[in-house]
């Protein structure tokens, strides 16, 4: 019972604290760490088993070393290999051997200095990638140059977890066997230890030699006879086999189990059965971080904090800043423009969640001192609760006074046409395609360089600016134009640019590109001529397509799509008058679902006479199984 009592405890407070984090957008790390403070030092609803408890919960990194690489493929590696090595390896070793010099400057062992750069130099790649994704960022330059170097961390962790140990200073080993379990760093090897150094040697090169060529040739055939028994729970026992027998073989060989696995998974990655193993592996190894997470939290030592918050917190500051610096010295080399920059350095300032694992290994071997040891910790808890304040010193403060600085200047509109787009995403190039191999001028709009480029390369001109811009879209000639296609991407841009010109210029007709029915009805009454549902068309395609491929005839298909069609048109007009600008309400849904009811008769009527017809406009249906429309 005392088991489950603490299961619970622990389980209610991930359960309360990481959504309110997450709402918060302090991400789920914060939210565990936060957790884990309030049930430990706060109000002491757990106390001396959480170190044991971490020691288990610490198999969720090997778990995530394993599903990292899974997510590498050797192709993909290598086709990112210049931003790896350049960018990540740069940052990587640059950040380790300035706060490697500190630490020597400071007066600490050379040892304990390296292994506090390696450790500090990593960034918490659960907090940005959360945030970068949540805020859009992510397809940025500086997002994807973040992300190539939180890639290059993960990496690197790796050879880290194998340095560590060899730099032990052996003053002390203390603190019981913090990470033996998840990294091999008290018990594994021992089974060696009166070999000879060469005779281990090779077995550890055997070793690893075995995992790769059963990973190629053996396991393979194991998912295959494992996936056709059909029992999704013998894969997840398999999957989880795989992982805890690699770890225990590295283990007894003297290696991080966290290496043998991450290498299992690198194996394993162009393989068919790797998105079964990454969602039959992902629970537990979210479950065993979640709880990782908290123990740190539960055991953070708050008389420390409170005995020396100037210098604690000094020292979580100075740690932001001179990652920054050197984050942003990596930026301006690697030519890094404007928001990017920013972005890039203030988003990877902080420590990561790695951290935490890597001062577990130090500290059980000896690298880092006890006392220093809890300093640290502190600092790097710390500096990753300061995160969410630098994404927003970014968001509100840097970015809007960065871009209006840096940014391109439009280009100078030089020609004119019956018609102007604005935006050339998939839906523009369409458009635009069309009109122009039809020979009518067309003025292009564009934000995006990389995609202004990209057309030039195949002769389709695009200018460069904001579409949203009234003097851009005087000077592009709508004036004189007839035809305004907007076609942006951004839902509530859209909206604003066709209101604008509705108003502006009232003899333009506007046609624009819709997300879904409610956005033609937003369309429409901004002043739109006609808003088309983006993907309705090709929807209706694969639809008549899938109808074949179950085994309709197709002219069968195609006549049903065509009545759903119709159908749907219809329902989009009869529609219209029951919608409300602030969204729908009660009558809205009642005549949808009467829609909705009329629309199964429908397609069961045209199912019954299916084969009446067939010779609309002369068509003559093909023979059966033939799918050419």
């Amino acid at each position: 019972m005392e088991l489950l009592s603490e299961a619970f405890v622990y389980l209610c407070a991930a359960v309360i604290a990481v959504p309110l984090a997450n709402r918060l957008g302090l991400g789920s790390v914060l939210g565990y760490l936060i957790a884990g403070v309030v049930i430990g030092p706060v109000i002491g609803l757990v106390g001396s088993e959480t170190t044991e408890v971490q020691h288990f919960a610490e198999f969720g990194v090997v778990m995530m070393l394993f599903l990292v690489g899974l997510e590498l493929q050797p192709a993909m590696l290598w086709n990112m290999r210049k931003q790896l090595i350049g960018l990540g390896g740069l940052q990587v070793a640059g950040t380790t051997a300035v706060f490697g010099l500190i630490g020597l400057a400071l007066g600490l062992a050379w040892q304990t200095a390296l292994a506090l750069g390696m450790i500090l130099a990593l960034s918490s790649t659960a907090i940005v990638l959360q945030t970068l994704n949540e805020k859009g960022w992510l397809r940025t330059t500086g997002g994807q140059s973040s992300f190539s170097v939180l890639l290059t961390q993960d990496i690197a962790v790796i050879p880290m977890l194998a340095v560590l140990p060899l730099l032990a200073l052996g003053s002390y080993h203390g603190g019981g066997q913090h990470g033996d379990q998840a990294h091999g760093g008290g018990h594994g090897g021992e089974a060696l230890a009166a070999l000879p150094g060469w005779a281990q040697a090779v077995i550890i090169l055997a070793v690893i030699a075995g995992i790769i060529i059963a990973g190629r040739h053996l396991l393979r055939p194991v998912f295959r006879f494992i996936a056709e028994a059909r029992l999704r729970e013998i894969f997840t026992a398999t999957a989880l086999l795989l992982v805890i027998g690699i770890a225990l073989l590295m283990d007894f060989v003297g290696l991080s189990p966290a290496l043998g696995t991450f290498l299992a998974g690198v194996v394993l990655s162009d393989s068919d059965y790797r998105h079964e193993l990454e969602s039959d592996i992902e629970p537990f190894k979210g479950l065993l971080l979640g709880l990782f997470f908290l123990t740190v939290g539960a055991g953070i030592d708050f008389d420390l904090l409170f005995g020396a918050p100037l210098l604690i917190a000094g020292l979580a500051v100075g740690v932001v800043l001179v990652k920054f610096l050197c984050l942003f010295a990596l930026a301006v080399v690697f030519k890094l423009q404007g928001a990017d920059r920013w972005l890039f350095a203030l988003g990877l300032a902080q420590a990561g969640e790695f951290a935490f694992v890597l001062f577990g290994i130090a500290g059980g071997t000896g690298v880092i001192p006890p006392d220093l040891l809890q300093t640290m910790t502190l600092v790097v808890a710390l500096s990753m609760l300061l995160t969410p304040a630098l994404f927003i010193l970014y968001e509100k403060a840097i970015a809007p006074r960065v871009v209006i600085q840096t940014e391109r200047a439009p280009d100078v509109i030089d020609k004119k046409g019956r018609v102007v787009v604005a935006g050339m995403g998939r839906f523009g190039q369409v458009v635009s395609r069309l009109l122009l191999t039809a020979g009518y001028d067309v003025v292009i709009l564009d934000h995006d360089p990389q995609t202004i480029e990209n057309l030039g390369r195949i002769g389709i001109k695009t200018f460069y600016g904001d579409a949203t811009r009234p003097d851009l879209l005087h000077t592009a000639g709508l004036e004189e134009a007839d035809l305004f296609i907007a076609a942006l991407d951004d839902r509530d841009k859209q909206l604003m640019v066709v209101e604008h010109v509705a108003k502006t210029y009232p003899k333009v007709q506007i046609l624009a590109r819709a997300r879904d029915r409610h956005h033609v009805y937003e369309l429409e009454r901004a002043g739109a001529l006609l808003a088309e549902r983006e993907t309705f068309e090709s929807g209706l395609a694969v639809g008549r397509r899938a109808l074949i491929a179950l085994g309709e005839h197709p002219f069968r298909a195609r006549t049903r799509t065509r009545a759903f069609r119709k159908h749907d048109i219809n329902m989009l007009e009869n529609l219209r008058d029951n919608y409300n600008d602030g969204g729908v309400d009660k009558s809205y849904i009642d005549a949808m679902r009467a829609q909705s009811a009329t629309l199964f008769e429908l397609m069961r009527a045209e199912h019954a006479g299916a084969g009446e017809g067939r010779d609309e406009r002369g068509w003559n249906p093909p023979p059966k199984g033939d799918a050419t429309l």
